[in-house]
């Protein structure tokens, strides 16, 4: 598969070897220094894009893609504000695109993981739930876009929570996401339920870029055979929720 990387910092990088090794050629590289490039003349050989640069200028390259035909897989996060919009762009042009906030396997399992934890805690309300995650200093947004999916996991399956907050949570109804940035943290999510009496956690670790690199690959070679539509990593893996 001929691919197109649309960001090329440590994560595109670690894209780009990823893709090497299961056999797929990096076709066009995109960054700030050739943006200029982002046209249909030099992305004439793409077969596939994969989009990891940040929120302002994701939306963009989203936009760029669907109306040119491109299939494309996004890993940028913070710019879902325009979900609706682009969404709407993608559909109209009969798009193939698949979105993560994040592509680790262990992630996404981890998803799952926590909302059933929701579930099953959504009853015991001396318990206050809330989630703290550490990144690089280089990361661009806070909170992360998985600490936000997290969060979502948790809201949509309490009955007392209506959102989240980011930082320390003064309104009972509002989840906190505590956000830290340190070097050379890839990533650590942690989702807490704590009551008088006891603590309980669960812990996401990522101990280096390679697992989310694999997903991201994962992803574009799912994409490649799909019909036309909007895709996540729950169908990359084939994960049905059962409980």
């Amino acid at each position: 598969m001929n691919i197109a990387l649309i960001g090329y910092g440590k994560m595109g990088k670690a894209i780009e070897r990823m893709a090497q090794h299961r056999g797929h050629t990096i076709t066009a590289i995109i960054q700030s220094s050739n943006k200029e490039q982002l046209n249909r003349e030099f992305l004439q050989h793409v077969e596939m894009v994969i989009e990891c640069t940040g929120p302002e200028s994701a939306v963009t390259h989203l936009r760029f893609c669907f109306e040119n035909g491109f299939p494309v897989v996004c890993g940028s996060t913070g710019w879902l504000h325009h979900w609706d919009s682009l969404i709407e762009i993608c559909q109209n042009q009969q798009g193939r695109f698949l979105y993560a906030s994040n592509f680790s396997i262990g992630v996404n399992l981890f998803f799952e993981l926590n909302e059933y934890l929701a579930k099953l805690m959504r009853d015991y309300r001396q318990y206050v739930p809330r989630i703290e995650e550490t990144h690089h200093t280089a990361k661009k947004d806070a909170p992360s876009g998985t600490a936000i999916t997290l969060a979502k996991g948790i809201t949509n399956n309490h009955s007392q929570l209506n959102g989240w907050i980011s930082g320390p949570s003064k309104e009972p109804n509002k989840l906190s996401i505590e956000s830290f940035r340190i070097d050379p943290a890839p990533g650590t999510h942690v989702v807490r339920y704590e009551s008088a009496v006891d603590t309980i956690d669960i812990t996401h670790t990522a101990h280096n870029r390679d697992g989310f690199a694999l997903g991201a690959v994962l992803a574009a070679e799912f994409l490649q055979k799909q019909q036309p539509g909007i895709y996540r990593m729950k169908d990359v893996l084939g994960i049905r929720q059962e409980f």
